[in-house]
């Protein structure tokens, strides 16, 4: 499902794209061409891997990336433009081309996750919002992926609005069911991209009313015995008793959001049996992340709700991708000659890139891209496929196809990948070389 309709963006950008610009026409640069490309130079501390998110997002936006009338009288009155550039903008939309590693896909560090070629100028124009989008999403996937790892097959419902921007809570709902979460609490993520919603009610629903037994039994009435009661109110125990007296033993589930919740869940679960509620099941919520979920994963839990640590990337609020100019010609329709950063710690591989994997009986084992011309690899899958060809968007996969994606690259992992402790990255992005 495609997302409403958004006002022009070309304004979510940073105002050095703009002096840059702004120099490049007065020089006579500006429609140099050149190649600009996305990567992380590491993962956050003790990731082992990462998952892309965000490019669905990112082409949304594309075709509006541009600059409104009222836009450019503003530029040219805070003197960010001169005249040749607030033409320049008047006219503005990407023409050129993006390839991409699918949404869903892993990558890792050196991974050229996305590659721009256009002029100087429209690549310029475009870092902002690439990283801003890709950088967020992204994060909230690999925390996401971690965190559904971990439950293995339990429900995990993302429900971190509350934490974080109104419009980065849509962003979060969506990257977080790209790795696998089952449903959100965000209504406008349900509207936009079509992931499931689901939701109850708050402890404010049993704090408005005289007694916890008026308040189950006015949920009931209004959502059926199939809804989730909130018990931890006052007591658990006897919130649980009063939950199966007002709905009988078919309620659907009861929720548990405070205390210990390893033997909250456990005398939870010997509680409902007794009370012949056997199908009842147990969700939890509280601060969990996928240490936590691991932690509980022998306790009788029947889902998982997550917020604060999905919506803020489990601590890790970017995924620390870069984009740099790695080719750039000296003339307009000239060729390309390779550019590269040398500074310490920063420094880039020049030269435009082309990645491939190798797997081993469905293992990911290895990645490495070549610069240059792409060269005949009898042992390597491409990585990255056409996403933008003459400005225009020619890859829409759905999001369940790109959950499927991230699914099946999440299975080839290692062993080693997958384990929540905290490690070096599983695989290093390698450079074999150039091809003329």
């Amino acid at each position: 499902m495609k997302e409403a309709a958004m006002a022009p963006s070309g304004l979510l950008t940073d105002r050095y794209e703009l002096t840059m610009l702004r120099s490049f026409l007065a020089e006579g640069r500006a429609e140099h061409p050149a190649v600009f490309e996305v990567f992380a130079r590491r993962l956050p501390e003790g990731r082992r891997y990462g998952v892309l998110a965000g490019l669905g997002r990112l082409l949304e936006h594309l075709p509006r990336f541009i600059f409104e009338p009222d836009d450019v009288a503003w530029l040219r009155r805070e003197g960010v433009v001169d005249d040749a550039t607030a033409a320049y903008l008047a006219d503005f939309r990407f023409r050129g081309e993006i390839d991409a590693y699918p949404e869903g896909d892993l990558y890792l560090p050196g991974s050229p996750v996305l590659q721009v070629r256009g002029t100087l100028a429209e690549g310029v124009l475009l870092e902002t919002l690439v990283l801003s989008i890709l950088n967020h999403d992204s994060a909230i996937a690999s925390a996401a992926a971690r965190m559904r790892l971990a439950a293995g097959d339990r429900p995990l419902l993302e429900m971190g609005s509350r934490r974080t921007h109104e419009e980065a809570a849509v962003a979060v709902a969506r990257a977080a069911y790209v790795a696998g979460f089952d449903a959100t609490s965000n209504l406008a993520a349900g509207r936009r991209y079509g992931v499931p919603t689901m939701g109850t009610a708050a402890h404010a629903f049993t704090l408005a009313h005289p007694t916890e037994r008026e308040a189950f039994a006015a949920q009931v009435a209004a959502q059926g015995v199939g809804t989730t009661l909130l018990v931890d109110t006052y007591d658990i125990a006897a919130g649980i008793r009063t939950a199966i007296e007002v709905a009988g033993p078919g309620l659907g589930a009861i929720r548990i959001d405070s205390g210990d919740l390893a033997e909250e869940a456990a005398r939870a679960r010997t509680l409902l049996d007794s009370l012949g509620a056997a199908g009842t099941r147990i969700v939890v919520t509280s601060d969990l992340d996928e240490y936590v979920i691991a932690a509980l994963a022998d306790s009788p839990i029947d889902s998982y709700g997550v917020g604060t640590r999905v919506a803020t990337g489990s601590g890790h609020p970017t995924a620390s991708m870069v984009y740099k100019l790695v080719a750039v010609g000296d003339a307009p329709g000239g060729p390309l000659r390779p550019v590269a950063k040398r500074s310490a710690d920063k420094a880039s591989v020049g030269g435009a890139k082309t990645p491939y994997r190798r797997h081993d009986d469905g293992v990911l084992v290895e990645e490495w891209f070549v610069t240059g011309d792409p060269a005949a690899t009898p042992d390597g899958e491409p990585v990255r496929v056409p996403v933008v060809r003459a400005g225009e968007v020619v890859h829409t996969p759905t999001l369940p196809e790109v959950r499927d994606r991230c699914r099946a690259a999440l299975a080839t992992l290692p062993p080693e990948a997958t384990a929540i402790t905290g490690g070096n990255p599983f695989l290093t992005a390698t450079h074999r070389g150039g091809h003329p």
